[in-house]
C-alpha cells in the first residue's frame, strides 16, 4: 500500500485545514507530527521527516507552506531517501517571516523525484513567479490555482479533493514498469 505522508507547515494544520481533512479521510495517509510547529527548527524537522520516510519507504509526500519547503530541503540534501513523489502546495519563502527564516536558502536543484508545485497568484508567502521559478529548478510541474491566497483555511480551503487528485496523478506518472511485454532474456550458450 502506498503511504501518503502529509507534512504541515508553520503552526501545523489543525481542523478545518485541508491537510487535516485529508489525513482523516484517506486510510493510506498519515500526518507527520513535527516538534514545536510554532517554533520550527530545521535540523529537528529534517530528522523527524526523514524518520517517517524511513518507516514508510516509497511514500508520496504532501507538504503545505513550510512543509513544502521542508520536503524540498530534505530531498535536495538526502537524495538516497526512498520517496516516490512530492506534492508541494503553496511553498513559503523563508524571507517572508522571522519564524521561518532559518529554513533559507531554498534549494535550487532538481529534487530527484516526480513533483508538482501548486501555487497561487496572490499568495502572501511566495509570489507566483518565484514559485514557478522554483518549480523549474526542482523539475516540477506547476499547477496555477489562480487567485487562491495561501491555499489554507483563511483562503477558503477546508476539504480539498483536488489535492488527492494531484497526488493520484503523481502516482500514475510514477507507476513501476511491469515485466509484461518484455522479450525474454536470450542467453547465447
Amino acid at each position: 500500500m502506498i503511504t501518503t505522508l502529509i507534512v504541515p507547515g508553520l503552526d501545523g494544520s489543525p481542523a478545518p485545514h485541508w491537510q487535516h481533512w485529508w489525513a482523516a479521510t484517506d486510510a493510506t495517509a498519515a500526518m507527520v507530527e513535527l516538534s514545536d510547529p510554532d517554533r520550527p527548527l530545521p535540523a529537528v524537522w529534517d530528522i523527524e521527516l526523514a524518520g517517517m520516510i524511513l518507516r514508510h519507504p516509497d511514500c508520496v509526500l504532501v507538504g503545505h507552506s513550510l512543509g513544502a519547503v521542508l520536503i524540498a530541503r530534505l530531498l535536495a540534501r538526502w537524495p538516497h531517501l526512498r520517496v516516490r513523489a512530492a506534492l508541494l502546495v503553496a511553498p513559503a519563502d523563508p524571507a517572508k517571516g522571522s519564524r521561518i527564516a532559518s529554513f533559507a536558502p531554498l534549494p535550487n536543484a532538481q529534487l530527484g523525484v516526480a513533483n508538482t508545485v501548486v501555487a497561487s497568484r496572490n499568495d502572501p508567502w511566495m509570489s507566483f513567479s518565484q514559485a514557478r521559478d522554483l518549480a523549474r529548478c526542482w523539475g516540477a510541474e506547476v499547477v496555477d490555482l489562480g487567485f487562491a491566497g495561501h491555499i489554507n483555511v483563511a483562503s477558503g480551503f477546508g476539504p480539498w479533493p483536488m489535492g488527492k487528485e494531484l497526488r493520484d496523478d503523481l502516482l500514475l506518472q510514477t507507476q513501476p514498469v511491469s515485466g509484461a511485454g518484455r522479450a525474454p532474456l536470450q542467453l547465447g550458450w
